[in-house]
């Protein structure tokens, strides 16, 4: 998987979680509009990476609603051990984003080097860029969410190499988030307490 992050400063990084958002409630998440209504920073947050990448809101609200739930120290789970031995994490994923530790692309090309996953603003700014590199990698529309997902989970090339197509559990998940992007879109479309010029591209 070719997602990954930068890693801040210990120090950042435990002040980040002190000040990170609570999970949001059940019916926050099922509904965009009631979800940035309360989480009026994530909203500028989420139009910042709109208008920056051309990510639509309703999508980066998707990904990260599968990646992570909004847990902002989200990890994969472990897998094996033995008794009371842990088994390993499959990879270094973390935060909102589930990013992996560090990448050199996303530092030089965002000039966001000091980027935490903890952070909202951060994370969504991740999935924005990486939603603009695919779209340029791969021919991706802005709204195929489907596929745009796919690219997310397997990385530009492993997208292109179409192993994906092997994977039924994935599709079955990208066609999830696609559903559930376009639900946001709407939602937030018809928000009063939102704008809605702020969808899509600028």
């Amino acid at each position: 998987m070719l997602r990954s992050f930068a890693l801040c400063t210990v120090a950042i990084g435990m002040l980040a979680g002190c000040l990170a958002a609570p999970k949001p409630s059940s019916a926050e998440i099922a509904d965009a509009c009631l979800l940035l209504k309360e989480n009026k920073s994530w909203y500028r947050a989420m139009r910042a990476s709109a208008k920056d990448w051309g990510a639509p809101m309703g999508f980066q609200l998707a990904v990260i609603k599968q990646e992570s739930s909004f847990d902002h120290k989200a990890r994969p789970a472990r897998q094996g051990g033995f008794l009371f031995i842990p088994g390993k994490r499959p990879s270094s994923a973390y935060g909102y984003a589930q990013a992996l530790d560090s990448t050199d692309a996303y530092k030089r090309e965002s000039g966001n080097g000091g980027a935490d996953r903890h952070d909202f603003d951060d994370s969504v700014d991740f999935v924005g860029w990486y939603f603009a590199k695919t779209g340029q990698m791969t021919g991706l529309g802005q709204y195929d969410f489907r596929g745009h997902y796919l690219a997310y989970h397997e990385g530009q090339t492993g997208y292109l190499r179409g192993g994906w197509r092997k994977k039924g559990w994935l599709v079955n998940t990208a066609d999830r988030v696609s559903a559930t992007a376009n639900r946001y879109e709407r939602q937030i479309a018809n928000c009063d307490g939102l704008k809605s010029k702020f969808l899509g591209i600028f």
